[in-house]
């Protein structure tokens, strides 16, 4: 004859009321409580949930602290990065940019240069993004920008810096 586990419930704990496990040892205890009986026999004090929640916000601080941080020594030396439009001719769908773009900082490093109408005619921009550039290496990069479309015409470049 197949048997069936037996739960068991932590005293004054009704068998429908929804429950949590005890900080302790487990043991299925109300929402409003730490720690069961066991684990807490003289009744002191539990601690809050918002000691609970505190210490989690705080764990979540620390660790974007801690991201930002890796993040600027990582990109620390990187850029700026001068640049200049080299040709521009038409191309199928938009135009064809060659820019001359360089590192002037400490650490390789890859850009994105926007690049807009010189006569600031149209506020529209395009992008170019750039492989990793040594410090002081100056790379030619030629790509297809889409968005001022297929009439040549001077352009600016402007490099960003991480």
């Amino acid at each position: 004859m197949p048997t069936t586990p037996i739960q068991t419930v932590e005293a004054g704990v009704p068998a429908a009321a929804p429950t949590h496990a005890c900080v302790r040892c487990g043991a299925p205890v109300p929402l409003d409580v730490a720690m069961c009986e066991r684990c807490n026999p003289l009744g002191l004090s539990q601690p809050a949930s918002s000691q609970a929640h505190g210490t989690v916000f705080l764990g979540i601080v620390l660790a974007v602290v801690g991201l930002a941080l890796a993040g600027r020594l990582a990109l620390q030396g990187v850029g700026p990065f001068s640049a200049s439009v080299s040709s521009v001719s038409a191309a199928e769908g938009g135009l064809s940019v060659t820019l001359r773009v360089r590192n002037d900082g400490s650490s390789a490093g890859a850009t994105t240069c926007r690049i807009t109408d010189r006569a600031g005619a149209d506020s529209r921009a395009g992008f170019v993004a750039t492989p990793n550039l040594d410090p002081g290496e100056t790379l030619t990069v030629t790509a297809t920008v889409t968005e001022l479309g297929t009439e040549p015409r001077l352009l600016n470049a402007e490099c960003s810096t991480p």
